[in-house]
């Protein structure tokens, strides 16, 4: 038996992430590929996420309704006008419920395996080819001016029981999106040592990583964003290197390191970041400074 058809047999993480990738989406005239499936996914992992569905079986309420518009929204700027059939209230008398697969619902619960089932859900609503750029950068700028928003609304408020609902704030999902445009337009390289390793899934081994913590910053623009590989990441992340304003590596002088097999990150200091080919996507030169003022351990 082959390692696929065990993931199939035995449904892990391998098999749900393949079957996200995979998701077939039907063509309208009016708006092209009709994103149903996907969207509504992302709405149930969102709400499991939030605690507001806590057990496997997924009813057709006003918060699924809610969230599912928003991320559409996010992809058309309109309402939802599709799906078979169209009316919210004949669904209600059709179905009663739908349910996950007690393994989907368990790999949802936690949060690494949850980042891998969304990113490849992410990856069937968006491919990496050259001319789809454009369509990933708009719906990050969706979702970073979403979050601005809501953002605004949230800090103005008295009580917590009008802060909305969908809060992009410390969503996955956000992460997700701002992890795609960074990484399509590096070509899926690590701007640091050039690595590019792909799988079949569009899943590959570079981050989308923040310049200035979207934790202090709220700030997903793809400027504020370089592709890294996962060593490169929590490295710039701890300030052991950082980027100057002509984009050159400025690696600490404190590393002591050991690398039989490969270049030493010293070895890259004073060489070019890689960056996009276009140039109105390079990282922010304000950004940089402010990590090498606030981050960087030289």
């Amino acid at each position: 038996m082959s390692k696929v058809e065990q993931s199939y047999n035995q449904k892990n993480l391998a098999y749900y992430c393949e079957c996200f990738s995979n998701l077939k989406v039907y063509k309208t005239q009016k708006k092209g590929d009709a994103l149903n499936k996907p969207i509504l996914l992302l709405s149930v992992i969102d709400l499991i996420t939030q605690n507001v569905i806590t057990d496997k079986n997924i009813y057709i309420s006003d918060d699924l309704i809610e969230t599912f518009k928003k991320y559409w929204h996010l992809k058309y700027s309109s309402e939802y006008e599709g799906g078979r059939p169209q009316s919210i209230p004949k669904i209600r008398d059709d179905v009663n419920y739908a349910f996950l697969d007690d393994e989907l619902f368990s790999l949802i619960q936690d949060e690494s395996t949850r980042k891998e089932l969304i990113d490849a859900l992410v990856s069937s609503w968006l491919s990496s080819d050259e001319n789809e750029i454009g369509e990933i950068l708009k719906i990050n700028e969706n979702f970073q001016n979403e979050s601005l928003e809501q953002e605004t609304i949230t800090e103005s408020t008295d009580t917590l029981k009008t802060i909305p609902k969908w809060s992009l704030k410390k969503t996955l999902i956000r992460n997700a999106f701002f992890r795609k445009a960074v990484v399509s337009v590096y070509d899926c390289q690590c701007a640091f040592c050039g690595l590019k390793v792909t799988k079949i899934g569009n899943q590959n081994i570079v981050d989308g990583a923040h310049i200035k913590p979207f934790s202090a910053f709220y700030d997903s623009r793809i400027h504020n964003g370089i592709a890294l590989c996962k060593n490169h990441h929590w490295a710039f992340d701890r300030g052991w290197f950082a980027v100057d304003d002509k984009y050159k590596i400025i690696v600490s002088k404190e590393l002591e390191e050991v690398s039989p097999h490969a270049k030493t990150m010293t070895e890259f200091h004073g060489e070019i970041l890689i960056l996009p080919k276009v140039e109105k996507y390079f990282p922010d030169i304000e950004a940089l400074q402010w990590h090498r003022d606030h981050i960087f351990q030289p």
